[in-house]
């Protein structure tokens, strides 16, 4: 389904003028539906996106564990409790992804030196491998597609992106502090 941004909906304020946010300035409630609705294209089209990269990578990771390998790489060696926080996933949410990137040899734990009642994760070389299999093949599901685009398509895609960058970077708890 398609959504015109111009054309109302069935979600327009119809209140005597006021909007979801009790405004009565019809401007602001245009302008209010037409940020729902851009945020519901958006949604959907990062969603269908996400979903189409995760079948061209075709692994044996769940979108959990990859998720979570892709951390450990990135900001590794890190504790269970650590690893939760920055996926902001349960503790034993992320107990379960580390043991089944055990169990495949995509990480390794050793006992934390500042904690021992705590353990630490690292990626190995096959976890870095894998993610970099992972990687490729998600890349060049994507360049495929930008070739096909017209150069005017192309350069509002990398505005984008810096843009979702940005807003996923500001929604990062303080504890994480680096860029994804």
């Amino acid at each position: 389904m398609i959504i015109n941004p111009r054309k109302p909906t069935s979600d327009a304020p119809t209140n005597g003028g006021s909007d979801v946010l009790g405004q009565s300035d019809p401007a602001s409630a245009s302008s209010t539906a037409d940020l729902a609705q851009t945020a519901a294209r958006l949604r959907l089209a990062i969603t269908r996106t996400a979903r189409r990269l995760r079948q061209e990578a075709s692994g044996n990771l769940t979108p959990t564990t990859t998720a979570a390998l892709a951390t450990v790489e990135r900001r590794g060696p890190l504790t269970p409790s650590d690893l939760a926080d920055i996926e902001r996933v349960k503790r034993p949410t992320a107990t379960r992804a580390i043991r089944c990137l055990l169990d495949a040899g995509l990480v390794d734990r050793t006992p934390d030196p500042t904690d021992g009642r705590s353990a630490l994760v690292s990626i190995t070389p096959d976890g870095k491998e894998q993610l970099r299999r992972l990687r490729r093949r998600k890349n060049a599901y994507l360049a495929k597609r930008k070739g096909a685009m017209a150069p005017d398509e192309v350069v509002p895609l990398e505005r984008a992106a810096g843009i979702l960058e940005r807003l996923l970077e500001s929604e990062r708890p303080s504890s994480s502090g680096d860029a994804a």
